[in-house]
Parts: C-alpha cells; sequence; structure tokens
C-alpha cells in the first residue's frame, strides 16, 4: 500500500520563504478603527446638531400655536390669528431649514476632510509596505542566489 506524503514541512518551508509583515496588517486595521471613529464622531454631532434644531422648531411651532389656539373676542380674531401661525410657521420653518443645511454641509466638509486625510494615510502606508516587502524579496533573492553559486 502506497502512502502518501507528507507535505507539512515542505509548505512550512515555503511559507517561511515569503516575507509577510504582520505589523502592516495590524497598522492597516489601527488605521481603519482610527477614520471609522472619526467618521462615527462626525454623524453622531450632526445627528446631535439635527436633533436640537428639531426640538427646538418643535417648541417653537407648539409655542405659536398655543398663542393662535386661544379664544378670541371676535369671529375676524380667529382668521387673524390663523395668518399669523401661517406666518410664523413658514418664517420658522425658513430658519430650522437653513440651521439643518448649515448642519449638511458641516458634515459634508469634514466627510471629504476625512476621506482625503485617510488615502493619503493609506496611500503613504501602502508605500512603505511595498517598499519594506521589496526589500525583503530582494534580500531573499540575493540570499538564493549566492546559496545557489556556493554549490
Amino acid at each position: 500500500m502506497t502512502k502518501t506524503p507528507d507535505f507539512t514541512k515542505v509548505m512550512q518551508d515555503m511559507m517561511a520563504s515569503f516575507p509577510v509583515d504582520a505589523s502592516a496588517f495590524q497598522n492597516a486595521f489601527k488605521t481603519q478603527a482610527a477614520f471609522g471613529e472619526k467618521l462615527t464622531s462626525v454623524a453622531l454631532e450632526a445627528a446631535q446638531k439635527s436633533t436640537e434644531i428639531s426640538s427646538k422648531w418643535a417648541k417653537e411651532a407648539l409655542a405659536k400655536l398655543s398663542a393662535a389656539s386661544k379664544a378670541k373676542a371676535e369671529p375676524a380674531d380667529y382668521t387673524k390669528a390663523a395668518t399669523d401661525f401661517a406666518s410664523a410657521a413658514a418664517e420658522i420653518a425658513s430658519e430650522h431649514m437653513a440651521a439643518f443645511a448649515e448642519v449638511a454641509k458641516k458634515v459634508q466638509a469634514d466627510t471629504v476632510e476625512l476621506l482625503l486625510a485617510a488615502g493619503k494615510d493609506a496611500s503613504v502606508e501602502a508605500t512603505a509596505a511595498v517598499k519594506k516587502a521589496t526589500d525583503e524579496a530582494t534580500a531573499v533573492a540575493k540570499k538564493a542566489t549566492a546559496a545557489a553559486a556556493a554549490k
């Protein structure tokens, strides 16, 4: 009966020949985690500001509605109160929509800034990793060539 050859040692030797820098993977993970943290911070800040704007808008609208819902002496006063409320509601809406636009503009600017910084960092890290791998591969090739020439 034939016995299947054990390639474990061959595979271990082959894998040991390839230079793999685990620190590059660790650095990439750390960089990605930091990027995620910063991006999450931008999103949470925007959500907080948006919630504050919505809350303020609701409070102001309810205050105007409260004033409009009070009993009036003349029927024409109800029309005036409704007109005043509609006018105030439109003004409030305009102000708060502008505030939402400012939040969106800040989020966009912060996100673009983060993406550009992340792209620059990734490019620098990739260049360094490729240079290191090339240097290590060159050293292994020279060592192999020297060993072959010595035989």
